[in-house]
């Protein structure tokens, strides 16, 4: 009569299972944002501004390496919502300025108001992806990245047409300005934002909703008949991805002081794509090693091809068209040794946490005595 059902002890080992989990995943991200912004005291601030670009690209990579990942829904147009969520923050810091807000309070503001529009476009997106799959829901993302100049160009007012908009200057805080310098504060305030994503993109795919996105993705009509909606896992996953997307592009147009249709072409959203694939897809990991190949990349191929003291119309056209050849060769080479991406060449150990299966997470239940001869238990 005191003694727990084996149903009720169950839940109770599950949530704790859960919590553990959790605090693992929160102490596993505040050393790891700790030594990333303690590694920008022994970089220069060229290397602070590659490391701040490197965490922008992260929040947008790490967003879409769950949906395709995960969901298996393929976006060509996340380079959009990176968009969205600059501009987002782009009107909302003017706004602020112009009425004399500025500092935390300010970016803080203009987060929110990025983050609200890029989910709000991915919601719309989403349920769209709840009707389509396969190349017509590339189809529909291809055209939102292909209309963005187009969009610019009609609302020039209020997003300033192909010049985009500047936002005023952040400086150092006052208690930092002697410490550190301004490219240091952009690294620190870029690696805390892509901190924040992803620890939540980390619990989603770690929790229920992640089984559920991989449920769906492997068999949606078997999801659909084992209880799982999936439409709204779909809507769900698209708008979370958007969310992420768009705090990458605030954090950029942090970095930046501005924000333009430019920085955000197909070729742009395609890269991105390509990342997610050479870095390992439904990874953190992966989505990091995708976003540092793409800045670090293109800077050393400059780095190699000025130090070759080439003619200079060789370098120019060089210049556009030799990352674009390195990229295509990079995705083929990994897909061919690592088609789990970089990620699934590195060492096991390295994972940043143990992989349990689900019939782990809670103690077994003892079987009833029988007198029937014992069958073969099944894993």
């Amino acid at each position: 009569m005191g003694v727990g059902t084996p149903s009720s002890a169950a839940s109770v080992a599950r949530a704790s299972t859960t919590g553990r989990r959790r605090t693992r995943l929160l102490g596993t991200a505040l050393v790891l944002t700790a030594l990333a912004i303690g590694g920008t005291f022994l970089l220069d601030p060229y290397r602070n501004y590659q490391l701040a670009l490197v965490a922008a690209y992260f929040c947008a990579t790490a967003g879409l390496s769950l949906l395709i990942g995960l969901t298996g829904q393929l976006s060509l147009g996340h380079a959009a919502l990176m968009a969205v969520g600059g501009y987002g923050y782009a009107i909302t810091a003017n706004a602020l300025t112009d009425a004399g807000v500025d500092g935390v309070a300010r970016f803080a503001l203009a987060i929110l108001a990025a983050l609200g529009a890029s989910g709000l476009v991915g919601l719309l997106l989403g349920l769209a992806a709840a009707r389509l799959r396969g190349p017509y829901l590339a189809g529909v993302t291809l055209a939102l990245v292909i209309a963005l100049p187009a969009v610019t160009a009609v609302f020039s007012g209020a997003l300033g047409g192909d010049q985009g908009l500047q936002i005023a200057y952040d400086d150092v805080p006052p208690a930092l300005a002697t410490i550190i310098a301004v490219e240091q504060w952009q690294a620190w305030v870029a690696i805390g934002a892509a901190a924040v994503v992803v620890t939540v993109l980390s619990g989603i795919r770690s929790g229920v909703l992640g089984l559920r996105m991989r449920a769906v993705r492997d068999d949606e009509v078997a999801a659909r008949l084992n209880g799982v909606r999936a439409g709204r896992v779909k809507v769900f996953a698209f708008t979370v991805s958007a969310v992420a997307a768009g705090a990458g592009g605030a954090v950029l147009c942090f970095v930046t002081q501005s924000v333009s249709p430019g920085a955000y072409t197909l070729a742009f959203s395609l890269l991105l794509v390509v990342a997610v694939v050479i870095g390992g897809l439904g990874s953190m990991l992966g989505a990091l090693l995708g976003s540092v190949v793409i800045v670090l990349l293109p800077w050393l191929i400059g780095t190699l091809t000025g130090a070759m003291d080439l003619p200079a119309d060789l370098t120019q056209r060089l210049s556009g068209n030799l990352p674009v050849l390195v990229f295509g060769a990079l995705l083929i080479v990994v897909t061919l040794l690592w088609p789990a991406g970089i990620r699934g060449a590195l060492p096991a150990r390295l994972s940043l946490r143990r992989r349990v299966s689900p019939a782990a997470s809670s103690p077994p239940t003892p079987a009833p005595p029988t007198t029937a001869p014992e069958q073969p238990t099944q894993e």
